[in-house]
């Protein structure tokens, strides 16, 4: 099978038609070969009917219903452990992508070599509240994550080649960050294509201004897993360490004026007086934490499951 189109929805059922209709029409044109699978993530409204409706007249239509709402990122995971195409393409179901970009995506994909290939907005139909902390977002993304290129990290149009899918776990809200998870999974080809932004036809955005402050939540998480996820007391027993060796001098160099003090018959307070004697302490005892953290997180990262789990593109004369 040449693509799979996954398509996450809440709430959509007045757009379904005229998506799968237009998704159809390009598919044939081109001659792909193709399945289209609808993740209904627990939408209140009529479409799962309106899936099944068309479950009935295509048999390239496939749907995953959820029995509450969940989020994007769970109901990508799902769609993508059931697609099946050499390439998949994932957009949104309120028509503001257009399935007209889904050829030149795949060419990209098939005959450019990229592993993944994400949409750029460029020109938007969006208020400014949302394409000011949008750009702010992006430019923020690109410095932590390393991918450069991208103009648009929470673009729902993007292509993937299967490996890519099969190989990455979106969670959470995780969904904004695939390509940043791609490039950790070892997919090093991420490429970007100018897209065309409609307004929204149907319907009002389920996104909130809260998805903002989430999104650098789940960056920095990101960020620190893919670098210290599997070494927690390199960063908490380095930090741990520092503030702990600061903490001590500190508290040497108290004692010893003290003492200095004492043998030359220097009036000296008390050192329990010192507010800095009561910092000293403080900085050993955090520092002492830290390392703590760092070495039992070591210990949790060193008995979990997936410890080895390491990309392996291809073998040979070996077993796995």
């Amino acid at each position: 099978m040449d693509i799979s189109v996954v398509i996450p929805l809440y709430n959509e059922d007045e757009s379904l038609p005229e998506l799968y209709a237009w998704i159809e029409r390009v598919m044939n044109k081109n001659g792909f070969s193709f399945e289209v699978i609808f993740i209904n993530d627990g939408s209140t409204d009529r479409s799962w009917q309106v899936i099944e409706a068309l479950s009935q007249t295509s048999q390239q239509v496939k749907g995953i219903k959820f029995r509450r709402n969940y989020g994007k990122s769970p109901a990508l995971y799902c769609g993508f452990k059931a697609a099946q195409g050499d390439v998949v393409i994932t957009m949104d179901a309120d028509l503001q992508d257009s399935p007209d970009e889904i050829p030149a995506l795949y060419r990209m994909i098939k005959d450019e070599g990229y592993d993944l290939v994400s949409g750029y907005k460029q020109k938007r139909y969006d208020p400014l509240s949302k394409t000011l902390p949008t750009k702010l977002f992006n430019a923020t993304a690109r410095k932590i994550s390393g991918v450069k290129n991208l103009h648009d990290f929470n673009c729902g149009l993007k292509a993937y080649r299967k490996d890519v899918v099969k190989n990455i776990e979106v969670y959470g809200e995780m969904h904004r960050y695939i390509p940043y998870l791609a490039k950790n999974a070892g997919f090093g080809k991420i490429g970007e294509k100018v897209v065309q932004h409609q307004a929204r036809k149907y319907g009002s955005s389920k996104f909130g201004f809260n998805r903002f402050f989430n999104g650098y939540l789940d960056l920095i998480t990101l960020w620190f897993l893919s670098n210290f996820g599997k070494k927690p007391m390199h960063v908490f027993g380095l930090w741990g360490t520092i503030v702990f060796l600061i903490g001590f001098v500190s508290a040497f160099v108290i004692g010893a004026d003290k003492l200095y003090s004492l043998a030359n018959g220097i009036p000296q307070r008390l050192v329990t007086d010192s507010p800095y004697f009561y910092i000293s302490l403080t900085m050993m005892m955090l520092g002492t934490q830290l390392f703590l953290a760092g070495f039992i997180g070591d210990l949790i990262s060193r008995s979990s499951h997936n410890r080895n789990d390491y990309q392996i593109e291809e073998r040979i004369r070996c077993e796995d």
